[in-house]
């Protein structure tokens, strides 16, 4: 009972130091996102941090549009990702769980 227990522990601060590592990784991954003109750009790590921003002078007469700009550009950066930091913390996770039938399901 305590070996499998033990085991079970070890095999979670396994899956923690891989998860840290992920993540430490993760700030290498770049995300790049422009709008649909190419008039603003933006580069975020796959940890959402953002990296570079790129604006076209023609935007910096109108605020407003800017502003638009900039809030839909970036939604879109931080979606994609925010998709590839699931997916691979996701995949750590799962490598480390024990097998419990029925578990697998819920890392899809």
């Amino acid at each position: 009972m305590f070996g499998d227990f033990m085991g079970m522990m070890g095999k979670l601060k396994e899956t923690q130091e891989k998860v840290k590592a992920t993540k430490e990784r993760l700030n290498t991954v770049m995300i790049d996102e422009s709008s649909a003109d190419g008039l603003l750009k933006v580069t975020l790590t796959a940890n959402r941090e953002l990296k570079s921003l790129t604006i076209d002078n023609s935007l910096l007469n109108d605020r407003e549009q800017l502003e638009d700009y900039l809030i839909l550009t970036l939604n879109k950066a931080i979606e994609k990702a925010t998709s590839v930091q699931e997916a691979e913390l996701g995949a750590v996770a799962k490598e480390g769980m024990p097998n419990i039938p029925g578990m697998d399901s819920l890392f899809k």
